[in-house]
């Protein structure tokens, strides 16, 4: 097990080998910069690759079962929980399929949380990605099936990895915990039960914290989980890597907020103006577009001082909050 102290700001190309697949001399500049568009794609390539193979399609199949589930994780995404393990998988020097197989584990959970969230009795929606939702392609009993066995298939891919049987348990444990009454489970609850209200922002807060917060700290921590115990040798560690992961979840969150009462469907990839239409309080009704903008800009600058004590082996945490930022700026931009 790697005993790296957490505030080592020791680097060297065995952390960029591991995490980005033998990559590592190629995703460096002249400068010696990290490329972030280089390992990104190369990550979003390889766990887009982990998916595929861990949800084989099988010919005989009497369902559409196999076929539904593919549908719903390989067409699209940002990869950003994938992406975000990848990153924290760097401090820890964790090997590459074992990041790779964590961060498909991840975005099967993630898809599964889609999928049901995006069903009639849900938040009711019939776009996503820019194609069909699940439900509107299938059928809405495959739909909910099809979340079922997303979930089954990302505890059996972490109980199958190639690790010690410590760390997957340590895995297992964090993704549960992510989709639990504690976490999107409960935050989806809790998002139905504001619809119509009057409600202060910090409920609004805490429910999205829950709803879609729990799995982005999920990711940031299953990527030093994998290599990492979580113990007092590490305390500082891990307590960055919360701090960062609930500033950048929520600030995703409230990005999401905006863009929803700002962009179009070519933008968002799902139906635009949903959270009105709806009368969901959301960030953005509450504070205003403009206040909810500078509140996701204080959150990303906020989860980078956060990791700031990591030194150079958070550099592709710290990109991940750059390309965040750049999509804010891009597509919310001030008035």
């Amino acid at each position: 097990m790697n005993n790296m102290q957490p505030d080592s700001t020791q680097h060297d190309d065995r952390a960029g080998v591991s995490a980005l697949g033998g990559l590592g001399a190629q995703a460096r500049g002249a400068s010696g910069r990290l490329l972030p568009e280089i390992w990104m794609q190369d990550g979003a390539k390889r766990v887009e690759q982990a998916l595929a193979r861990l949800l084989c399609s099988e010919d005989n199949s009497e369902t559409e079962l196999m076929a539904a589930m593919r549908y719903a994780t390989l067409h699209g995404g940002k990869r950003t929980r994938a992406l975000l393990c990848e990153a924290a998988g760097a401090l820890a020097d964790t090997p590459a399929h074992m990041l790779d197989d964590v961060g498909a584990a991840l975005e099967m959970m993630h898809a599964c949380t889609l999928v049901h969230d995006d069903l009639p009795a849900m938040d009711d929606d019939v776009l996503r990605r820019g194609l069909p939702t699940v439900h509107v392609k299938f059928g809405e009993a495959t739909a909910i099936l099809v979340g079922d066995a997303l979930q089954a298939h990302a505890f059996l891919t972490l109980a199958s990895l190639d690790a010690p049987g410590n760390n997957r348990i340590a895995l297992v444990r964090e993704l549960a915990q992510a989709v639990s009454a504690e976490g999107a489970a409960g935050g989806q609850a809790m998002d139905l039960s504001l619809v119509g209200k009057h409600v202060e922002l910090d409920r609004i807060v805490a429910m999205h914290r829950m709803k879609s917060g729990a799995l982005v700290r999920a990711s940031v921590r299953m990527g030093a989980l994998c290599a990492i115990a979580e113990d007092t040798a590490h305390a500082a560690l891990y307590y960055a890597l919360d701090r960062y992961s609930a500033c950048f979840g929520l600030a995703l969150q409230v990005v999401d907020d905006i863009l929803d009462a700002t962009a179009d469907a070519a933008t968002l990839g799902k139906t635009p103006g949903k959270d009105a239409a709806a009368q969901k309080p959301t960030c953005a009704s509450i504070m205003g577009l403009q206040a909810a903008r500078q509140f996701a800009l204080d959150l990303l600058r906020d989860a980078g001082e956060a990791i700031a004590p990591l030194g150079p082996r958070a550099e592709r945490l710290a990109q991940m909050l750059q390309r965040a930022k750049a999509y804010l700026v891009k597509h919310a931009p001030c008035a």
